[in-house]
């Protein structure tokens, strides 16, 4: 199908931008590499606002059901879902049923529950979002999205078509505003980091399984390499061999964004944190007795010690 190859372009297209804003994930690709290995990807992740706006083109939701419409053209199947209460958040995860023939990365993708937010949270989070909304780049999208569902019956190239779905992974809004981003950051560090960054990947992660090389056999002596590379590291590598996975990442790289210092501007430049880069290792376990099988499925209290990766220490700096 070439919905598959469509999907292969997109995500190589996306982690040629990530890997530039994220140099630990160059200095992963280098290490593995240096050693005769393999990098892979096991999973990308991407964030998103459990939020419905109404706009000249109708109805628009923000959340998960925005970036499926993309995935389900593309052929992934949601395998399972989890729930972080104490974050507000929800997240569901995804495989491609070509994901072992042609290499192709699971995906999870999670949603803030603004309704669960203070109303003045809420509110700014509207305000944003509603502010500047790009809404002939929302129509592009769900024009592609109709290309990629016809795209076995057509001559349509499929790196022509990843180049505009790709479009659907910015932020589709105006910068935030000073005192709404503070106020958003203070009730969730995650609703923060979508208001700057919007739907831009959130992470990468190298798959610790398919490194090949006996430089780097597990995902300990991968976290070392890459702390003796300079590259800052979670301190703990989360889960088990047991529960079926591990993963650790790491810090996440800070870059210069754009704010707006009130509604009616001027804009201006300050610190905030991007990405991290992860990696995992997944093992075997036996859902039933004497059928090994590798686990495939996210673990809620890892997913939620790395979301926690991307906050932003410290208050909003002021320019001095």
């Amino acid at each position: 199908m070439k919905q598959a190859l469509v999907a292969q372009a997109l995500w190589h297209q996306l982690w040629l931008d990530y890997s530039h804003r994220v140099p630990y994930a160059r200095i992963y690709e280098a290490a593995i590499s240096e050693a005769g290995g393999t990098v892979a990807n096991d999973h990308i992740a991407f964030r998103s606002l459990a939020l419905s706006i109404e706009t000249a083109i109708g109805t628009v939701n923000l959340g998960i059901s925005h970036l499926e419409q993309v995935l389900d053209g593309l052929g992934y199947v949601p395998m399972g879902e989890l729930s972080f209460p104490t974050q507000h958040l929800y997240a569901r995860h995804y495989r491609h049923p070509q994901q072992d023939e042609l290499d192709l990365p699971k995906l999870f993708i999670s949603e803030l529950m603004v309704d669960q937010l203070p109303p003045e949270v809420r509110s700014h989070l509207e305000t944003t979002v509603q502010s500047g909304l790009d809404l002939e780049g929302l129509l592009g999208c769900q024009s592609a999205v109709q290309d990629l569902r016809a795209i076995d019956s057509q001559s349509t190239d499929p790196h022509i078509l990843a180049q505009r779905l790709k479009s659907l992974f910015v932020r589709p809004w105006m910068p935030p505003v000073r005192s709404h981003l503070e106020t958003v950051n203070a009730a969730s560090q995650y609703g923060a980091w979508v208001l700057l960054h919007g739907y831009a990947v959130n992470h990468f992660t190298g798959y610790v399984n398919r490194q090949n090389t006996p430089a780097y056999p597990d995902i300990e002596t991968t976290a070392q390499a890459l702390r003796e590379r300079g590259v800052p590291m979670k301190a703990e590598i989360e889960g088990t061999a047991e529960v079926g996975l591990r993963q650790t990442a790491t810090q996440a790289v800070q870059e210069s964004v754009t704010i707006r210092s009130r509604p009616e501007g001027p804009f201006l430049q300050i610190p905030w944190t991007y990405a991290y880069y992860e990696i995992a290792q997944r093992f075997a376990i036996e859902p039933t007795p004497g059928h090994p099988q590798l686990f495939q499925g996210f673990l809620g209290p890892n997913a939620a010690q790395l979301f926690e990766m991307t906050r932003s220490q410290g208050s909003i700096p002021h320019p001095g």
